[in-house]
């Protein structure tokens, strides 16, 4: 299991609308830094900026291929939100399920 601050990186990550369609654009497969950036009419900088906080949530990697800057998506990184998440989720399945409990016997005792 990761660490919380692992954890936390790769929400902080995710936290922002760019950073997401950044992730969302990387489904369709490797993309350069400059293709990155012309739907959100950003500047290099400010989208290397979102990157770099994409790649310390393990949510990217790039490489360079002779000039530019390839940005590849890395599935282990939303994993890593997917597992939280699911733990989180199955955790208040079962308080739901001891709440659905307690109020089928209450209302067995009124009656």
């Amino acid at each position: 299991m990761p660490n919380q601050q692992a954890i936390d990186t790769t929400f902080r990550a995710l936290s922002d609308p760019v950073r997401r369609a950044i992730v969302m654009a990387l489904t369709e497969g490797p993309r350069p830094v400059k293709a990155l950036a012309e739907p959100h009419s950003l500047k290099l900088p400010t989208v290397l900026q979102h990157l770099s906080l994409l790649e310390a949530g393990g949510l990217v990697t790039t490489r360079k291929e002779g000039r530019a800057r390839i940005v590849t998506l890395n599935p282990e990184g939303l994993r890593t939100a997917e597992n939280w998440l699911a733990d989180r989720r199955a955790l208040w399945e079962r308080r739901f399920d001891r709440l659905d409990e307690y109020l089928k016997s209450e209302k067995e005792n009124d009656t």
